[in-house]
């Protein structure tokens, strides 16, 4: 993970966003905070090496947002999320994790969790998702977005429900929500729902990254949607990818 953290451009909140970190690494926890630290906008309250420990740590420490591995002795981090949300409703947790599993992905986020993302990640890309998730986002790792996508499918062709991150999705009556999109903008959306990330959607379109990223906020303004697994879901009714 890069330990690189920049600032962020929006200045210190008055109240940093209170995280509590669970793995049973005890030298990743402590890299870990120690990233997390080096913005002002986080402040790590507490550690915790398996699912117990967590529970009791959350119930004393009450975070605002707990980073939760997957791999813990015992229980295992998905398997822990609904007793974590019990206890403290109002908490927000990400699954930090190596898994790259879509039912351990689909688990988590059917259990509550607010975001699925792998420990492969930047350091500073870590930052900017927890401070979505603080702001009502769900974050998931673009590499697991058409993993999601495949189990959405999955899930409404046998008539069930799809995975929670989807919930709110919704599909203008009337035209494609789609018609409002750009040909380039169709081509970044066909993109996204392959999971693929901006650095690769701009390596294949000749395009700077920076400008991928603006398509990208485009599309989603226009498909009225907060993340890209949103507009992922909804290209997969409307797109053949």
């Amino acid at each position: 993970m890069n330990t690189a953290v920049s600032p962020s451009s929006a200045g210190p909140t008055v109240k940093p966003v209170r995280i509590l970190v669970v793995d049973d690494h005890t030298l990743f926890r402590r890299g870990l905070t120690a990233i997390l630290s080096r913005s002002s906008e986080l402040a790590v309250v507490g550690d915790a090496g398996d699912a117990g420990q967590a529970q009791r740590r959350a119930e004393e420490l009450r975070p605002d947002l707990i980073l939760l591995d997957n791999h813990l002795p015992g229980v295992n981090g998905v398997d822990a999320v609904p007793a974590l949300k019990a206890a403290l409703p109002d908490v927000r947790i990400i699954l930090l994790t190596v898994s790259e599993d879509e039912n351990d992905l689909a688990s988590a986020l059917r259990a509550g969790a607010n975001g699925y993302l792998l420990k492969t990640m930047d350091a500073d890309a870590l930052v900017a998702s927890i401070l979505r998730v603080m702001r009502g986002e769900s974050v998931v790792a673009d590499e697991m977005t058409s993993k999601l996508v495949a189990v959405y499918r999955g899930a409404a062709s046998a008539g069930g429900a799809p995975a929670a991150a989807t919930d709110d999705v919704t599909i203008p009556p009337g035209s494609s929500p789609l018609a409002q999109l750009s040909p380039r903008e169709l081509e970044i959306l066909r993109a996204i729902s392959r999971g693929e990330s901006n650095k690769v959607i701009a390596r294949q379109l000749g395009i700077a990254e920076p400008t991928v990223k603006i398509h990208v906020q485009h599309v989603l303004r226009k498909l009225n949607v907060a993340s890209r697994v949103q507009a992922a879901v909804i290209a997969t009714s409307h797109l053949q990818t």
